[in-house]
């Protein structure tokens, strides 16, 4: 069974909108603090947001604060990511992280548990 499988993905214009989905399974739906990752054609992967169990302690990039709204529901074992106003330099693939008894955050280190990405790509 795939831990976590992301969802949601697709071509939108600049200043549209786009919600990423991720199930997750197993282990990585207990207990698990969960992000969001992207990587863009040519460029390391980086963080755009993160959430802990509880959904108390929240992190955004900063190019992604005011615009992008991570959010879970722990009974669905599902994590969300809401994309509002996307650029085009928002365009990559989204990965969806767990963080197994861990409390997220930015370093991809931390992370036991990846999704196989979805594509983003937002035209100008």
């Amino acid at each position: 069974q795939v831990p976590l499988v992301e969802s949601g993905g697709g071509l939108v214009q600049a200043g549209g909108s786009l919600t990423l989905s991720c199930a997750a399974s197993g282990r990585a739906s207990r207990n698990s603090a969960m992000g969001w990752f992207r990587q863009a054609p040519d460029k390391e992967r980086e963080f755009v947001a993160a959430m802990d169990w509880s959904g108390i302690r929240i992190k955004y990039a900063d190019s992604v604060k005011g615009r992008f709204t991570i959010s879970r529901d722990n009974g669905k074992n599902t994590l969300s990511l809401q994309m509002n106003n996307l650029k085009p330099e928002d365009t990559a693939v989204y990965y969806c992280a767990a963080d197994f008894l861990g409390a997220g955050g930015s370093d991809e280190r931390d992370y036991d548990y990846w999704g196989q990405g979805t594509q983003v790509t937002v035209s100008s």
